[in-house]
């Protein structure tokens, strides 16, 4: 027994370094964990800062551009503006900023659709022409009407609301108008790829009309039968702002190459916006954050923030 002691022994000390070493290691190994999780917070706390500066920049080009308009006779707002001249982005604190300033008013108001309660036929027909442009079947609007028609306790719109409970997990629609354009991603049939194709042309800001100056062409062909039929129309339409940016309504209904349509088309537009969507970026030693945010624009130039998102 006592030939064995010193043999047991060894086992005994070989087995504490080893446990030992254990410990260290896995010390090592969180510590060395922590600090990376907190230089990464640290990060994207940075990157967080520097999106919400870009945000803070677009504020003050939107204020710059009231203040030059309060000096013109007729105000108005065009791609020339210096909100929507693009934005390099910048080297700042160690990071980059990067933002741009995209007005509501250049694109259609998913939410005119129903008004007072009941459908508005023509809005909702200039959302199928859309569609229709940008090939998505424009049989998916009447699920945005429903989902934006108030639930009145008759059935006839509360109907649609056994579709969302059967889903998993379930939700209600709105059964009110969109309070942001991420709703458009919850209603029936619409994925993200569609959804990703057609945001960029509707809105859910409070737009009266759509900017003629500043809507794309997609949008312009959209707002009359005659314009989504006949491309030159439009390019006739796009061709004189480009030559000359609209100052009223009756500088489209005074187009030669428009005809009639030039007339019906002055009740759908405007010169104007007043929301503004403000998407800035700030990135920073690998950690990036996105900030989108809609402001209203008072003719001050003060900017009252309508939707904040965060990526």
């Amino acid at each position: 027994m006592r030939k064995s002691e010193p043999g047991v022994a060894l086992l005994a000390v070989l087995l504490g370094i080893a446990l030992m070493t254990l410990v260290v290691v896995d010390f090592a190994m969180t510590s060395g964990l922590g600090f990376v999780s907190a230089a990464n917070q640290a990060n994207e706390l940075r990157a967080s800062y520097l999106a919400r500066s870009a945000v803070s920049i677009g504020l003050a080009l939107l204020a710059q551009d009231a203040r030059a308009d309060l000096q013109s006779t007729t105000p108005i707002d065009t791609l020339s503006d210096v909100w929507a001249v693009p934005f390099p982005p910048m080297q700042l604190e160690g990071g980059t900023v990067s933002l741009s300033i995209v007005d509501e008013g250049r694109k259609i108001n998913l939410n005119a659709m129903v008004q007072n309660g009941a459908p508005k036929l023509p809005a909702i027909q200039k959302v199928q022409r859309l569609f229709t442009i940008l090939d998505v079947s424009p049989d998916l609007v009447q699920g945005i009407v429903d989902w934006i028609t108030p639930n009145d306790g008759t059935g006839l719109s509360g109907g649609i609301g056994d579709y969302y409970a059967g889903l998993k997990p379930p939700y209600q629609p709105r059964y009110g108008a969109m309070p942001t354009i991420g709703d458009l991603a919850m209603v029936k049939g619409f994925n993200e790829a569609i959804f990703n194709r057609v945001s960029p042309f509707l809105t859910v800001m409070a737009e009266t009309a759509v900017n003629a100056n500043t809507a794309s062409p997609q949008v312009l062909a959209a707002l009359e039968p005659e314009l989504t039929e006949d491309q030159k129309l439009v390019v006739a339409l796009l061709d004189a702002r480009t030559e000359r940016p609209f100052s009223q309504p009756t500088d489209i209904g005074n187009l030669p190459d428009l005809g009639d349509v030039g007339q019906r088309l002055m009740r759908d537009v405007d010169m104007r916006s007043q929301f503004f969507t403000i998407t800035g970026t700030g990135t920073y030693a690998g950690a990036r954050k996105i900030i989108t945010a809609t402001f209203h624009r008072e003719s001050t130039g003060i900017g009252t923030l309508a939707a904040w998102h965060e990526d």
